[in-house]
Order: C-alpha cells, then sequence, then structure tokens
C-alpha cells in the first residue's frame, strides 16, 4: 500500500499551514467570511503547495531509490487536480469582488459571457473541462462511458464550489465521500493514488473549522478534483452512472435552491454540518 503521500504531504502541512496562514492574514490576503470575521484567504493555494512541496522528495525517491512510494496512475490524473486549483486561485484573485466579475453559478456566468465581460467563472469552466478531456482521454472507453466521466469529473468538482459556504463542510464531504467509495468498492485505492493532495487538505480543516483561514475556490477545486478522480478510478461502470446522476441532482438543486438552507432543515446533515465548528459570535 502506497502511504506516503498521504503522510508525507499532512506533515509538511502540519508544519507549514499554521504559519502561512498567519502571514497570510498579516500581509493582507484575507476575506470576510459568512459571520463577518476576517480570516486568511486562500488557504487552498496554501494546501496545494503544501502536496507540491511533498511530492519533490516522493518522487525523487520513488524513481531514483525505486521505493513505489507513487501510485504510476498519479501522472495522469495529477495535473486535473493541480491544474483545477490553479484555475480555482484565478477565480479567488480576480473573481468575485474583483476585476468586475460579480457572475454567480453556470446561468451567471454564461450571461456575462453573452454580455462580453470578463467572467473568471467562465475561464475556469473551460480549463477545467480541457484538463479533464485530458486526463480521461486514453482509457479505452467508447463514447457513452467516456462522456460520462468527463461529466463526473466537472460537475463533482463544481459541486464541491457549490458546498464551500460554511467552515469545513467540504472537508467533510471529501471525507465521507472517499469513506463511502473505500468501503463501497472495498478499496483503499483512491487514497493511495491521491494521498498526496488528500493530507493538505484534511489538516486545512484545523484552521478553517476554527475560522482562521478560508479554502477559497482553489481550496474547493481541489477537494471537488480529489472526489471526481476517486469515483472515477474506484466505481463500475453502472455505479458511475448512478454517482452522475445524484450529482447532476445535486448541481441543478445547488443552482436554484439553497444547500445551507436545506442542510439546516435536516437535523442529522445539520449536526454534522456544525460539527466541531466554533459557536461563538464574530469578531
Amino acid at each position: 500500500m502506497t502511504w506516503a503521500g498521504l503522510i508525507v504531504s499532512a506533515a509538511v502541512a502540519a508544519v507549514v499551514l499554521p504559519p502561512w496562514s498567519a502571514d497570510m492574514r498579516a500581509s493582507g490576503l484575507t476575506r470576510e467570511n459568512w459571520r463577518g470575521r476576517t480570516l486568511a484567504f486562500p488557504l487552498g493555494a496554501l494546501a496545494i503547495s503544501a502536496s507540491l512541496i511533498a511530492l519533490a522528495p516522493l518522487a525523487v525517491l520513488d524513481d531514483r531509490a525505486d521505493l513505489d512510494l507513487l501510485e504510476p496512475d498519479l501522472r495522469r490524473w495529477a495535473a486535473y487536480v493541480i491544474g483545477v486549483a490553479m484555475l480555482g486561485l484565478l477565480d479567488d484573485m480576480l473573481g468575485r469582488g474583483h476585476a468586475g466579475d460579480t457572475a454567480r453559478g453556470w446561468r451567471g456566468h454564461a450571461s456575462a459571457l453573452l454580455g462580453g465581460r470578463l467572467s473568471t467563472g467562465a475561464i475556469k469552466a473551460a480549463g477545467a473541462f480541457g484538463l479533464a478531456a485530458f486526463a480521461v482521454s486514453g482509457l479505452g472507453r467508447e463514447w457513452p462511458g467516456y462522456l460520462a466521466d468527463l461529466a463526473l469529473l466537472l460537475l463533482t468538482t463544481n459541486l464541491f464550489n457549490l458546498l464551500d459556504l460554511r467552515p469545513g463542510r467540504v472537508e467533510k464531504a471529501l471525507i465521507l465521500l472517499l469513506a463511502g467509495v473505500c468501503i463501497g468498492a472495498w478499496t483503499l485505492y483512491p487514497v493511495e493514488l491521491l494521498g498526496v493532495f488528500i493530507g493538505p487538505v484534511l489538516v486545512g480543516a484545523a484552521l478553517t473549522l476554527r475560522e482562521r483561514a478560508m479554502l477559497g475556490d482553489a481550496g474547493a477545486n481541489l477537494a471537488g478534483a480529489i472526489a471526481g478522480v476517486a469515483l472515477i478510478v474506484s466505481l463500475g461502470d453502472g455505479a458511475r452512472l448512478i454517482a452522475l446522476a445524484l450529482v447532476v441532482a445535486l448541481t441543478v438543486y445547488g443552482e436554484f435552491r439553497s444547500i445551507s438552507a436545506a442542510i439546516e432543515r435536516i437535523p442529522p446533515l445539520r449536526a454534522l454540518d456544525q460539527l466541531g465548528r466554533e459557536s461563538n459570535q464574530p469578531n
């Protein structure tokens, strides 16, 4: 089992994320959250940086020392995971509240493009499509399966953006999805394959839950990409179609209704959503 990626990346993240997020806040790289608290932003950029730092020794030792520290298929999926995180960072830096981009959701971005306005969300969507098409190419899938995989990867990534409205929600959703996939498919392969990216997201949850930092689109994209890849590499054809139907349904709901309001109305989901979150008043 290839657990080195998860262990090394989590260790790196535990060392660098707290001081880096403090420096980010001191440097003015902040944004107000849903309660009006000023937090370091975007933590997702630091999380993907921790993954890349961890990848340096892992990649060298994997190749030069023949230690099998990384799964061979990581080469295929890393481009998508890193790429969509960087596209999310573009949206964080130039998107909502910046450069006049106030478009939200698929409808908002389409309207912005038709009106000739800059929409970093639309740029992110187009770039993610290219990355996803590259990632799922060469898998030997016929057209229906190829299109289904492409849609599942893209829509799962986008769904995690829709979830990123409360502290720790994205990380909890990722943990639940990975646990469900691993138990349902009776495999730990997704964690072994993507551990180098999973570790910093989980460590960063200690900062987001305590409202010290916000993931931003970079972090939500990172978690969503991990989730999408985990579904594709673990599930059979029928299960992937079921997963796609669920993701489509949740995406459509999130475009027209409030996911947060729905969570508040369901006691078990509300309790899980609030688990580990600070309850004190805004500062």
